[in-house]
């Protein structure tokens, strides 16, 4: 990496870094990390973006408009003749993808170049590579060392996975583990819980997971008082293990099994980083490892996910998962935005967000499967993409990651859709559903099934945000021109929940290389942690005091008064 400084300027934004790529079956090149508002295609979308395609009316949406915007990749269908663009903007979109050299950054990405880095300033400096974790199908695979560390952690787990299904690793009674609970927060929860809940139909008979994460004790003494703790394994999930909710909820946990009789050396797991405090054979039944090359938040298809998910469904099964994680990113690395799935969906979020001004998205779900996979999708986009300096080191002057929230449909519809119809903020929407249900239990009344009916609504959903409604009663009128898209499988599959994640995980990524931030790190949530941990330093010193506040009191100190905890 090489930095090219121009003659001095006002704007210290522009910069020039250089960074070198290289990676298996493309030559070496150059390029640079440019500012997302000196790219020239910006300027033209901003143009584009003062008369956007009207959705509004009655013939806004012909046969072959929607016909023509489709994508399709790994099973999945994106329908996009509901977002407020036509082919002028796609174009656009399109030389926008290619000036900032999307694909590109991310067949580096997937190749072990450094891409957690913050150019001139003090970052994490690593390689992101939760893609080697489900890049175990290909003869060369894109980062050789890191997926045969993934390899070798997947024998390790399927290793494990036989001898608790043959009875060679039981209770001390003999008996065989039936429920697992997994502790840990943040990406060690989110989307191993997200992932475990949405697959609840292609859980193992007589096997169950459950899910710790809150430091909250009540969160804790729910879940576990709905077990039998003696054929219970507790998997604690840690990188560093040194994360205070997770060390504090392991003791709990540790506590329960003690009182019940129970060895926890015999029942806890670690999934952690080797030589960490929790990589300890004596106090663990099994360790797995995780790198620093995987985030948090993109963690679930490596140990992370993988224990709990192999537990629960099956090593085959949380195979399936990483099969279609790994061909989504394979699918990812088509320049062409028509024929790259989460490259589009990436263009046409910078379009609403960057362009229309929209600052929210919303992603329901018709599948209450995917109860709580907008809930990681939180994490993972606004953790990710929610950062205020570039990957120059410099303020950005343009809007990065949007506010991401969702919930089920149709239970959603009787919720918040009102303001999504009628309220005065637009909300774009993507809508997420299957054609076949995962149990593949329905009934059919009044000539239609439970699963037609959901689909009928979402449809019917994407059709009203899109084109409104006239009507001479202000009250009943609908604007419409509220962006939406609908992606749709054929059924919840271990294989589609992969790709599922791995689109929108790589929609991410393509967003921040498109932004010229680091979507790597999250120095954001180590503020509170450092004031956290002042305040209970306090707590248990007493230092806080009694009596009234002081002038010389600390702002922790005067809070603990002020909130009756000294």
């Amino acid at each position: 990496m090489r930095c090219v400084f121009p003659p001095y300027q006002t704007e210290p934004r522009r910069v020039r870094c250089v960074h070198l790529l290289k990676y298996e079956g493309v030559s070496t090149m150059e390029f640079p990390f440019n500012n997302f508002i000196d790219l020239k295609s910006v300027h033209r979308l901003q143009k584009l973006a003062k008369t956007p395609y009207s959705l509004a009316g009655t013939d806004t949406l012909p046969p072959e408009r929607i016909a023509g915007f489709q994508a399709s990749s790994c099973g999945f269908n994106l329908l996009y003749a509901t977002q407020r663009l036509d082919e002028q903007v796609l174009t656009e979109l399109q030389n926008l993808a290619d000036e900032a050299r999307l694909t590109d950054q991310f067949m580096a990405m997937k190749a072990g170049q450094i891409m957690n880095r913050i150019i001139g300033q003090e970052s994490e400096d690593r390689q992101v590579l939760h893609t080697a974790c489900r890049d175990l199908f290909s003869e060369t695979p894109r980062a050789p060392e890191a997926t045969a560390q993934a390899k070798e952690q997947m024998t390790r787990l399927q290793t494990f996975l036989t001898e608790v299904d043959n009875g060679t690793i039981t209770n001390e009674q003999g008996q065989p583990f039936t429920s697992m609970v997994q502790v840990g927060i943040g990406g060690s929860d989110l989307g191993p819980r997200a992932l475990c809940l949405g697959l609840k139909g292609f859980h193992l008979p007589g096997r169950r997971a459950e899910f710790i994460a809150n430091v909250d004790p009540d969160d804790a003494a729910a879940v576990l008082a709905g077990l039998d703790l003696s054929t219970t394994l507790v998997n604690v999930v840690s990188k560093s293990g040194t994360t205070l909710e997770t060390l504090t909820n392991e003791q709990l946990v540790r506590a329960a099994l003690k009182d019940a009789g129970l060895n926890p050396a015999r029942h806890i797991l670690a999934v952690t980083g080797k030589g960490s405090p929790m990589d300890d054979p004596e106090k663990y039944l099994a360790s797995f490892y995780m790198y620093d090359y995987i985030g948090g938040r993109y963690s679930a298809t490596s140990m992370v996910g993988g224990v709990t998910l192999g537990f629960v469904l099956g090593y085959d099964n949380f195979l399936e998962i990483l099969r279609g994680a790994g061909e989504m990113d394979r699918a990812a690395e088509n320049p062409s935005i028509r024929k790259n799935l989460p490259l589009l969906m990436a263009m046409l979020g910078i379009w609403n967000h960057n362009f229309l001004g929209h600052a929210t998205l919303a992603v329901l779900p018709y599948s209450q499967a995917l109860l709580r996979f907008p809930a990681h999708l939180q994490q993972c986009d606004m953790e990710s993409n929610g950062k205020q300096t570039s990957r120059l080191g410099q303020p950005v002057e343009w809007k990065t990651g949007p506010i991401v929230w969702g919930e089920p449909g149709t239970n959603g519809q009787h919720a918040f859709y009102q303001l999504l119809h009628q309220g005065s903020e637009i909300v774009p929407v993507e809508f997420i559903g299957f054609r076949t249900s995962q149990f593949q239990s329905d009934i059919t009344v009044q000539g239609t099934t439970s699963q037609q009916k959901l689909l009928a609504n979402m449809l019917a959903q994407s059709l009203a945000m899109a084109q409104g409604r006239e009507h001479d009663n202000p009250n009943k009128r609908f604007a419409g021109n509220r962006p939406n898209s609908v992606l749709l499988a054929d059924r919840l599959t271990p294989y589609a929940m992969g790709a599922l994640l791995a689109l929108y995980e790589n929609r991410i990524a393509f967003q921040g290389f498109c932004w010229n931030i680091n979507s790597f790190d999250q120095e954001g949530v180590q503020l509170g942690k450092i004031l956290a941990d002042r305040i209970l330093e306090e707590m248990a010193s007493g230092s806080s005091g009694q009596g009234k506040s002081t002038a010389q009191d600390s702002p922790e100190s005067a809070l603990l008064r002020a909130a009756g905890l000294d």
